[in-house]
């Protein structure tokens, strides 16, 4: 049917059909129309389920929280623009001048940045503890305590955290365990069964997989702080985009195999570096040499995860050889993407912090985190095997 005239500067309707799409349509659409006040009201009251302006939520959105609800247990997740999106969003959500909060000593970067620099502005203080040592936390906790934020295997160093200790401190203290569980995701690691009251994840990485979507998550238990939660990413504009979203929705379809399969390459990676001149130590937290193996094994069970890092001797020209010999592996500071990625702490993610307060969390001018991908191992063993012996004369 020809559409009239006088309705070409308006929308055409969506065409009816009697199938329905197999991939869920992209819906890019900024502003939904509503029949009537009526009918936007009962929207804004909760009477009705709708969608007014995508700020405040999108269809894309939606449908890929409920797939990350799924997989951490818990309901009414949010799909933010970033996983720092997601820390902000905690941050400025559940917290105020006065407050106090505890995070681990070997966080994300930018994450240690936020508690270091953002919050003190705003009157909001901020200790970093050692997250292996339920006692060191213990020690760092304040009256004003509200809050403390754990990753379960630290960046890049690979400790496992001691959870157990730490989420019966929160409860017994009554203070809020937020989880990051972007390194173990909800395949390696349940947050929620362990005591978490919120938990994160920077949708960018392992979730999406391909490198081409950059988003966060965040869930929490109580209603109330998803609501809390929920108006300050509205306020700030933490938005995520409708395409990003429809990408990492498609990526989720092969989250398992995907895992599955770098956390297999990443456990024979780990014991060839063990093996290779040069590699003065590897760190993989199911190797029985991990230094929290015992604590690995009763937290993660056999998933070690997909992240493996090592430790050559040499500066940075040995560094730089390294790299430059492993054409075939992306120099990225990233991690979570269908190939593997070499990246390097001193001149990324820790990059802020000097020698010395590297070395004292265990990170030399020679130490690599390698996120590991879903290659062929034995090309990843020979790949790295030749950029070692080039960086190390061995």
């Amino acid at each position: 049917m020809t559409e009239p005239k006088h309705s070409l500067v308006r929308r055409t309707s969506w065409p009816d059909s009697a199938s329905r799409p197999v991939v869920t349509p992209l819906q890019p659409s900024v502003v939904y129309a509503s029949d009537s006040p009526d009918a936007l009201d009962a929207q804004y009251e909760g009477r009705a389920q709708g969608y007014t302006y995508a700020r405040e939520g999108h269809p894309n959105a939606t449908v890929l929280a409920r797939k990350i609800d799924g997989m951490e247990g818990v309901d009414g997740g949010l799909i933010l623009g970033s996983g720092m999106a997601a820390i902000t969003a905690l941050m400025f959500g559940l917290l105020g001048k006065g407050d106090h909060v505890l995070g681990g000593n070997q966080l994300y970067g930018r994450s240690m940045r936020m508690l270091r620099e953002e919050l003190p502005r705003l009157g909001i203080d901020a200790t970093l503890a050692d997250p292996t040592d339920a006692d060191s936390f213990a020690q760092s906790i304040r009256p004003e305590t509200r809050l403390i934020l754990l990753e379960v295997v630290s960046n890049p160093t690979l400790r496992v955290s001691d959870v157990t200790g730490i989420a019966k401190l929160a409860k017994d203290r009554g203070i809020l365990l937020a989880i990051d569980n972007t390194f173990t995701t909800p395949r390696g690691f349940q947050p929620y069964d362990q005591g978490a009251d919120i938990v994160l994840h920077s949708v960018t990485k392992l979730l999406g997989g391909h490198s081409d979507a950059t988003l966060g998550y965040i869930s929490a238990r109580d209603p109330a702080h998803r609501k809390r939660i929920y108006d300050t990413a509205v306020t700030l504009g933490l938005t995520p985009s409708p395409f990003d979203c429809w990408l990492a929705e498609r990526g989720l379809y092969s989250f398992e195999l995907r895992y599955d399969r770098a956390e297999q390459n990443a456990r024979t990676l780990a014991d060839a570096f063990a093996e290779t001149p040069g590699v003065k130590r590897v760190l993989y937290p199911t190797r029985p040499d991990h230094p929290d193996h015992n604590r690995a094994a009763a937290l993660l069970g056999e998933r070690g995860g997909n992240m493996v890092s090592f430790e050559i001797e040499g500066g940075r020209d040995a560094t730089n050889a390294l790299v430059q010999a492993a054409p075939n592996i992306a120099f990225a500071p990233t991690l979570g993407d269908i190939g593997t990625t070499l990246s390097h702490p001193a001149s990324s993610s820790h990059r802020a912090l000097s020698s010395d307060e590297r070395a004292e969390l265990g990170m030399s001018e020679g130490f690599f985190r390698v996120s590991v991908g879903v290659e062929d191992v034995d090309l990843l063993v020979a790949e790295f095997r030749a950029a070692i012996a080039a960086a190390t004369g061995t």
